[in-house]
């Protein structure tokens, strides 16, 4: 049965390295923290590993008891260096435009504070229809849910737990830190290499 022929498709995404490749961003953010407080840190080993809440990785580099507050610091610095430089990755505006060809919605439900994410968004002229920030992993699922998404697109295996506790067709790509074996052995339904790959899968997906 077509899928579309009954309601309209929802598909969430991830955003670090699945809608856009903040990592330029985040590393320039990351060394003005760096400048700003005297802390040693290695924005390459940073931007290798983006998914998870920002306050995880803070912790790396900062005694906890400063964590919060350098969490909230990098968060209000973030505009004035991460945003211009980060770039849409490839096939994102063409991943959008194809669910809105078939009537569906799009979300982006990310881990990022919410207000940076709609800055990258807005910067980069993606406009999806929900955006929502500060959920990672298994937490994703309540806006997933919320909005009825069928679908989840992410980089990493927080984002396929999320798919998956929000009973939704989990689709992997390998732009970001995990490999495809890695997403496999999480549970995604389906793993591509990139963006470019999901106009073409999603035809096939929407036939049901």
């Amino acid at each position: 049965m077509d899928v579309m022929a009954t309601h309209a498709l929802t598909v969430g995404f991830d955003l670090d390295m699945t809608i856009i490749d903040s990592r330029p961003g985040i590393a320039a953010a990351f060394v003005a923290l760096s400048a700003e407080t005297g802390a040693v840190i290695d924005t390459d080993l940073v931007v290798s590993r983006l998914g998870p809440p920002l306050e995880q990785e803070i912790a790396h580099w900062f005694p906890a008891a400063d964590v919060a507050a350098m969490a909230d610091r990098y968060r209000e610095i973030y505009p004035d260096y991460a945003i211009s430089p980060s770039l849409a990755m490839p096939g994102a505006r063409e991943s959008i435009a194809a669910i809105r060809a078939l009537g569906g919605r799009t979300m982006v439900v990310t881990a990022k504070y919410e207000p940076n994410a709609k800055l990258h968004l807005s910067h980069l002229g993606i406009e999806p229809d929900v955006i929502v920030g500060g959920l990672w992993a298994e937490a994703k699922a309540r806006a997933l849910r919320e909005h009825g998404a069928a679908v989840y697109v992410g980089d990493h295996t927080g984002d396929v737990r999320g798919a998956q506790a929000a009973d939704a067709f989990s689709v992997g790509v390998t732009t970001g830190p995990c490999d495809a074996a890695e997403l496999r052995a999480a549970g995604a339904d389906v793993v591509l290499s990139s963006l470019e790959e999901f106009p073409a899968w999603l035809e096939t997906y929407s036939r049901g």
